[in-house]
């Protein structure tokens, strides 16, 4: 399997991740939450010990949430933060951190729309299909302050797309026409129990 950590080649990393066995997974906020539905503080403060920790923290968390990528604000951080840990469909590992990030304008011929069902850890158990560009990229530092550059095709670009809204206070239901988002409440409700006990499940097989 190919494998980019922070969009560069490596010959293979292991999964879990390093920052996810060293981290300590912590509560996933919820749609409602105020943290959720409100523009995040930027990174100032590079390179310490309390950045590298938090950044651990969101890939344990990921991990056992099951999800793709993880915002700060998910675990009511109010930082411009995100991490990811994905496959895409060509089977390309993808597994970074991104602060302070701004998505690219991209040019007309870049903007095709792709349909696909899209999902969230903090609106646990729907999966609601949403149009965005197939293509993002996405600039801004690493947790020393380094500058980052990302790109991501197909649902990589999703996956960089959906977590830059939720830096910016908004979910992807927040981007569905009203009928769409009240199924996809309704069936939040159906579901938010079963996806919490899978959670609770694997947090606590990771200290047996």
């Amino acid at each position: 399997m190919a494998v980019l950590v922070q969009g560069q080649p490596v010959e293979g990393y292991p999964a879990p991740s390093p920052e996810a066995v060293r981290g300590t997974p912590r509560r996933v906020t919820v749609i409602g939450e105020e943290i959720l539905h409100r523009a995040l503080r930027p990174v100032t403060d590079f390179g310490g010990a309390e950045l590298a920790a938090l950044i651990d923290d969101m890939f344990a968390t990921l991990d056992v949430a099951e999800g793709a990528g993880l915002a700060a604000n998910q675990i009511g951080v109010d930082l411009r933060l995100f991490v990811w840990d994905m496959t895409d469909e060509w089977g390309t590992r993808h597994v970074g951190h991104i602060a302070n990030p701004v998505l690219d304008d991209l040019p007309a011929g870049d903007r095709s729309l792709l349909e696909e069902p899209e999902g969230c850890l903090s609106v646990p158990g729907p999966y609601v299909p949403l149009a965005r560009p197939g293509r993002a990229v996405v600039r801004g530092a690493d947790k020393d302050g380094r500058p980052l550059v990302v790109e991501g095709r197909g649902y990589f670009a999703r996956c960089l797309q959906h977590e830059t809204d939720h830096l910016n206070g908004q979910l992807y239901v927040d981007r569905l026409a009203a009928r769409d988002r009240k199924a996809a409440l309704r069936e939040m409700g159906t579901l938010h129990d079963r996806v919490l006990a899978r959670r609770a499940a694997r947090e606590a097989a990771r200290t047996r």
